[in-house]
């Protein structure tokens, strides 16, 4: 009886799939969105793509649990620092990294305002952006957010 217990949790435990962390990708240019979504995935993130911050921000259930935020600057409706400050204020505190080809000091400053971690400026090695989410997630799990 007790061995049947034990052959039970054994085999409960082996069958328990790992959960990955939710990761949302707002990027308009689908080539780039399809890239960097396998390239997370690929990386152990749940990831939940976009198209537009104002679809991401219609989809409350995929702001639920999110840890991690990338997001393009230029896009149409919503740029990505008007989104990333509409999550704030609707108490989302995830880590954040908002990528560009439109990098400037004043971008700089404002994206650190919302709560980006880092901005990122296209062209950029795709690898690059892979170990720069895991280590804002990372950083994140082990500082407390104030926004």
């Amino acid at each position: 009886m007790a061995m049947d217990f034990l052959a039970d949790m054994t085999s409960a435990a082996s069958s328990v799939v790992p959960v990955r962390p939710r990761l949302l990708l707002v990027e308009d240019d689908p080539g780039v969105r399809r890239s960097l979504q396998l390239l997370l995935h690929g990386r152990g993130f749940d990831v939940r793509a976009y198209a537009s911050g104002a679809t991401l921000i219609g989809d409350l259930d995929a702001q639920l649990g999110a840890v991690a935020l990338v997001a393009d600057f230029k896009m149409p409706e919503i740029d990505g620092v008007v989104l990333l400050g509409a999550l704030r204020a609707a108490g989302w505190t995830g880590a954040a990294l908002l990528i560009t080809a439109f990098a400037s000091h004043d971008l700089q400053a404002r994206a650190k305002i919302v709560g980006f971690s880092r901005v990122m400026e296209k062209p950029f090695v795709e690898q690059a952006v892979g170990e720069a989410v895991e280590r804002m997630v990372a950083e994140a799990s082990r500082a407390p957010t104030t926004y």
